[in-house]
């Protein structure tokens, strides 16, 4: 049985294909799985890192203006969709996350009549998976969206990581007793509260300014681990402030923190949602907004704040902590919504192209 994902760029992309072939394998461990990226993402990385069989295809982007690289946009999605045909034949089934290799995975299904799924992580969809959705793939969304054709959508939730669901699972039981165990396998020293700043997978130059500016202020309060990211200058540790490029072990982070800075990619917050306390969110202002409306969920629960960029400072920040700090007292507890969607997606995909 061959089951293709198409899923690439970025993490938030990436990782939930990742989870649902494990989900699947387990259920059919002598199935073939093919993943589809292009050759600069990072799935080079973690697809390839995770054992899985990788094909590239050009990377299509929608032009926004007339211009020279915009005119070849239909002949590298010509290019694409001749090896996705190729690739998807012979599948039993497709799933696609979005971005851009997902837009000739999904018509190459189309084409070859093979079921598709369509799994969208973001609150505002993206045009490949509005694409999709025309072609009529099966629809399924991490959480419940408002308007459009998604809005029919099975919510199906965001796969959470391996170490995410394993921490949660662990979690459970007794929250307080694992968000101290996760304070002293960082080193936390007791009678300040922890600070978790990070800005996405790449990092963010704009947070990482502003921690920079109100560093000072901060460590009078709070003990920090700042993810600054692998392409920014790492910044010189000191006592309470430890700065690094990326942060392995997320899952003993999210638990250990009081409160959490950074952007509301829908991994962040799913993962924020399932371990986290209170975050104080600075949404990425580009794509479609889909990162303003990404955290919403949280924001309702009162788990969560959200700041447009352009007010987001050194003065705000220092002037906003301690009555976020505040709020997070009353959330010790994680949330499991998130917990099986790895299993709500494989299911739909065997009803979708009736699996038994």
């Amino acid at each position: 049985m061959k089951i293709v994902l198409a899923g690439a760029g970025t993490a938030g992309h990436i990782e939930p294909a990742l989870a649902v072939a494990d989900a699947w394998r387990k259920e059919f461990p002598q199935s073939e799985f093919e993943f589809v990226g292009t050759s600069t993402g990072l799935e080079n990385i973690l697809v390839t890192g995770a054992g899985y069989k990788l094909t590239t295809i050009p990377k299509v982007t929608l032009p926004r203006s007339l211009n020279p690289t915009g005119l070849l946009a239909p002949l590298k999605f010509g290019q694409a969709l001749s090896k996705s045909l190729q690739i998807v034949n012979g599948a039993e089934c497709v799933i696609g996350f979005g971005g851009y290799v997902s837009a000739p995975i999904y018509l190459a299904a189309a084409i070859r009549r093979i079921p598709f799924v369509i799994h969208e992580a973001n609150a505002i969809p993206g045009w490949a998976n509005k694409f999709g959705a025309f072609l009529g793939g099966e629809m399924a969304v991490g959480k419940s969206v408002k308007t459009g054709k998604f809005k029919s959508a099975e919510v199906v939730g965001l796969p959470l990581k391996p170490a995410i669901s394993a921490a949660l699972d662990m979690a459970k039981s007794d929250w307080p007793a694992a968000r101290s165990s996760a304070k002293a396998k960082l080193g936390i020293k007791a009678g300040k509260p922890f600070l978790l700043i990070m800005g996405g997978s790449q990092g963010s130059a704009a947070i990482n300014s502003i921690v920079a500016s109100s560093l000072s202020n901060l460590l009078a309060d709070f003990e920090i681990l700042h993810s600054v990211g692998g392409k920014n200058q790492l910044p010189l540790a000191s006592d309470g402030y430890r700065p690094v490029a990326y942060i392995e072990d997320m899952a003993t982070a999210y638990l250990a923190a009081d409160l959490v800075i950074g952007r509301s990619g829908a991994i962040t917050c799913a993962e924020i949602n399932a371990l986290g306390k209170y975050a104080i969110f600075i949404p990425l202002a580009i794509g479609n907004g889909e990162q303003a409306r990404n955290a919403d969920f949280l924001i309702e629960q009162g788990r969560a704040a959200l700041v447009q960029q352009s007010d987001f400072s050194a003065q705000w920040l220092i002037k906003n902590l301690k009555s976020a700090l505040a709020k997070s007292q009353e959330f010790m507890a994680g949330n499991e919504s998130d917990r099986d969607a790895a299993a709500n997606i494989v299911k739909l995909m065997r009803r979708h192209a009736r699996i038994a």
